[in-house]
């Protein structure tokens, strides 16, 4: 379990440290569309990974309980995931549809680039 909380820890600093180089390309570059629909896209995967932290850590206290689960929340994850895309269409000229999409996908890339980080260390 520590493991997994050091992950977390790890993949979420990762993708705080790409929402503010969103934040200063929004700011200070003429594509500031493209940048929040980024923005928002990684905020609600950022939900979406906590969420998926969260439901990952009381599968396995059950499991160690020998208690069953009955999700693991793809649901609430699939929620957030329309909330951002019904975001997007409902405000065209703050938010890029297609980055939307992209930052919705960014704690994906994050632990797949840490993973591989992590083999190479070791």
């Amino acid at each position: 379990m520590p493991e997994l909380d050091a992950m977390f820890i790890r993949q979420r600093k990762y993708i705080l440290y790409l929402l503010s180089i969103y934040i200063l390309g929004a700011a200070f570059t003429p594509y500031d569309t493209v940048f929040q629909g980024l923005m928002l896209g990684t905020m609600c995967s950022l939900i979406n990974f906590w969420s998926m932290v969260k439901k990952n850590r009381k599968f396995t206290e059950a499991a160690a309980a020998g208690r069953k689960m009955k999700s693991l929340g793809s649901v609430t994850r699939m929620s957030v995931g329309a909330l951002a895309a019904v975001i997007a269409l409902q405000y065209p000229d703050k938010f890029q549809i297609a980055s939307v999409v992209m930052g919705l996908m960014t704690s994906y890339f994050v632990i797949m680039i840490d993973y591989f980080i992590q083999i190479l260390r070791r």
